[in-house]
C-alpha cells in the first residue's frame, strides 16, 4: 500500500488552508522556476524592452531569413537579458516581489490575476 504525502503545515496552514502568510521559505519549485520565471518576464518587460522591440521589428520584416538577419539584434537581447538574469539585486528584488504577492494570497485567498476567492467559483457560488 503507497503512502500518503502529507504536506507541511506551511503549505496547509493560514486562514485560508494555502499556506502560512508569515512564512517566508521557498520550495525547489519556486526557487528554481517560478522566481527566474518572473526575473525573465520583468526584464523583457521592463529592462529590456528596447532590444526586444528591435529583435521582434526585425523577425517580422524578415520572414524565413530571420535566422540570419536578425543575429545582432538576437545576441543584443540575450545579452540584455543575461545581464539582468545574473544581476543579483534584480533577482532579489523579484524574488521578495513574489513572495509579497504569495502572502498577500495566502493571507486573503485572492490571488493577483484573479479576484475570486478560494473555493468558490466566478459567480461567487461555492463548487
Amino acid at each position: 500500500m503507497a503512502e500518503k504525502h502529507v504536506p507541511s503545515k506551511n503549505y496547509t496552514g493560514g486562514p485560508h488552508g494555502v499556506g502560512n502568510p508569515d512564512d517566508l521559505s521557498l520550495r525547489k519549485l519556486e526557487l528554481q522556476v517560478l522566481i527566474p520565471k518572473r526575473v525573465r518576464e520583468r526584464s523583457r518587460k521592463e529592462k529590456c524592452v528596447k532590444e526586444v522591440e528591435a529583435f521582434s521589428k526585425c523577425c517580422s520584416s524578415s520572414g524565413f531569413l530571420m535566422v540570419t538577419k536578425c543575429r545582432n539584434e538576437n545576441s543584443e537581447m540575450k545579452e540584455c537579458l543575461t545581464k539582468w538574469f545574473n544581476n543579483p539585486e534584480f533577482v532579489e528584488e523579484c524574488k521578495q516581489e513574489y513572495l509579497a504577492e504569495r502572502s498577500e494570497y495566502r493571507r486573503t485567498g485572492i490571488g493577483k490575476g484573479s479576484r475570486a476567492p478560494v473555493g468558490t467559483n466566478r459567480i461567487g457560488s461555492n463548487m
